[in-house]
């Protein structure tokens, strides 16, 4: 067996994988190894902003489904975790929202996250960050993600916001901003109409250093521990196996399915659980695989009048005149992340921040699983943001290759339900506005004389994962708590988790950003450094000047 030693093992080429490795080899005295189980993202279809379309039918991921939902009369969901480098930033809609400030300050709060803040995360999403648009107290311009805004909006978008309008929502020109409630168009994660993921923003330049290594196609299968400390990784390369010795630390960065179950793999976790499957106990930390929370979707579908969204642009004449319009001018069709409008929103009236989230599909079928219309259709997505249900990641058995049993528990709580519920109303209500009168012929589903048992079956029978799993190696000190503040495994050496599965509870949006923040933060802590200063805002600048005069 072939072994080979470094200072830092990152296992899982993801968001933040990416952006750690590229983060800590900035120090030239530092032996850096990123592991990524799947390949490179050398097709174009990661690079098209369009491709995203593709993605979520299996590109690139590990073609897991989840447990039978009891939320969803037992039924099992396609739960697509991408395997390539770059991770989620590779394959998803490249939408760049954050959540809402109150998202970070209950983490700080309610779960005892001291250091993780608004004030003291978005520092760090700024640095992140290199906004074609803004530069000030909440965006920065010079990081290298790109993030820019749509090019690939049609006129059906702008119906949709003047719809939206009609309907109550405020027009609201940034979601990363101030405010986060009301209708608008998204950033998104692209820069010169390509999509900038974390594999082309932080990896690709960062690979030149002679420190850092990136091994993909290879699947770690455990975790060494001499006593309690974590010393290397068990892996295989094809049919070669390979020992992987971290003389600092192992940085698990495998995402809120991937950490959790390499622990586990690892013997650490909920003990009557890795016995029950034959694994030894190394270390019982209970809450390993627990707290899953992710977003469900669903939405409504109407026919246009006309071809007024992409649908009909996949008929092969006009898939190549919209190829050859992109490589030559970089516009048309091509750069679409087909979901450049939507809103945020109060479901639950009582909320103290919006609690829905609604997505503007330009087209019908986009995601796997989703009816595509004769025709031209449009889509508007909605999704609670903010869902109490809680579920689980455990493993089938010893097998490292073995698929995980994935329990998101979606409509667990039934509040969960009542409130995704109002939010498809919503989305229909808004899709029935004057706005939209020339864009949409009629409603086809769930149906404009659906009764609501109807419509409670639609939604059961339509509901799908948005890819936005957290929570199983949740940060805090309570009991179940896997994770410091600092994302040290609590009982053990020499590890830290540092992806989405660390946050306590989810943002109320999607979690790409986050995640990237997260890795941001967790670099520095790993390299020792102080926290970026908290940041002050300018009303509060101004107003101690004019204390001072």
């Amino acid at each position: 067996m072939r072994q080979k030693n470094y200072d830092y093992v990152i296992v899982g080429g993801g968001s933040s994988g990416c952006v750690m490795a590229a983060r800590l080899s900035e120090d030239r005295d530092a032996k850096v190894l990123l592991i990524e189980a799947g390949g490179r993202d050398r097709s174009p279809l990661f690079h098209m902003p369009a491709g995203f379309a593709k993605m979520t039918k299996g590109i690139a991921s590990w073609g897991w489904s989840t447990v039978p939902q009891k939320g969803l009369n037992g039924r099992s969901l396609w739960y697509t975790q991408a395997r390539v480098v770059g991770g989620g930033s590779s394959i998803n809609a490249q939408i760049y929202t954050r959540g809402n400030r109150l998202d970070y300050d209950n983490w700080a709060s309610d779960h005892s996250c001291d250091g993780w803040s608004y004030r003291e995360v978005l520092p760090y999403f700024k640095r992140a960050e290199g906004n074609e648009r803004y530069e000030d107290d909440f965006h920065g311009g010079e990081g290298p993600l790109g993030v820019s805004m749509p090019r690939g909006a049609l006129p059906i978008c702008s119906a949709f916001l003047r719809a939206a309008q009609q309907w109550g929502l405020p027009y609201n020109p940034d979601f990363n901003g101030r405010q986060q409630a009301g209708c608008g168009f998204y950033q998104l994660t692209q820069k010169d109409a390509r999509r900038s993921s974390t594999s082309q923003a932080y990896l690709k330049s960062a690979e030149l250093r002679p420190n850092l290594t990136v091994m993909t196609g290879t699947q770690v299968h455990r975790i060494i521990f001499d006593k309690t400390r974590a010393v290397g990784v068990e892996a295989s390369k094809g049919s070669e196996q390979i020992t992987l010795r971290a003389d600092r630390e192992i940085l698990l960065t495998s995402g809120a399915i991937g950490s959790p179950r390499l622990l586990m793999l690892s013997g650490v976790g909920p003990a009557d659980h890795l016995k029950s499957v034959g694994l030894d106990v190394i270390h019982d930390l209970p809450g390993v695989g627990s707290n899953l929370q992710d977003h469900l979707d669903l939405c409504t579908i109407s026919e246009c009048t006309g071809r007024h969204t992409y649908d009909g642009t996949e008929r092969i004449d006009r898939t190549i005149l919209a190829g050859l319009q992109y490589y030559l001018t970089r516009t048309g069709p091509v750069t679409a992340s087909l979901f450049e409008t939507g809103g945020f929103w109060y479901a639950d009236e009582t909320a103290d921040a919006p609690d829905m989230q609604f997505h503007f599909g330009q087209g019908s079928g986009i995601e796997k699983g989703i009816v595509k219309v004769n025709g031209c259709g449009v889509t508007l997505n909605s999704t609670f943001a903010r869902p109490r249900s809680r579920g689980t990641v455990r493993l089938a058995s010893d097998d490292p290759t073995a698929a995980p049993l994935i329990d998101p528990n979606f409509w667990g709580d039934p509040y969960d339900r009542e409130m995704s519920l109002r939010g498809l109303e919503m989305a229909r209500e808004i899709m029935r506005q004057p706005a939209l009168e020339d864009y949409v012929r009629h409603e086809i589903l769930p149906g404009p004389g659906a009764s609501e048992t109807e419509v409670l079956d639609y939604a059961v029978g339509i509901a799908k994962t948005d890819h936005h799993p957290v929570g199983t190696c949740k940060m805090g000190h309570d009991d179940m708590a896997v994770v410091d503040t600092e994302l040290k495994l609590r009982g053990l050496e020499g590890i830290r988790v540092c992806d989405a599965s660390i946050m306590p509870a989810i943002n109320s949006s999607n979690t790409n950003a986050p995640t990237i923040m997260i890795g941001e933060k967790a670099s520095d802590m790993v390299r020792g450094l102080d926290p970026l200063p908290a940041v002050i805002f300018a009303e509060e600048r101004n107003s101690k000047r004019r204390e001072l005069v």
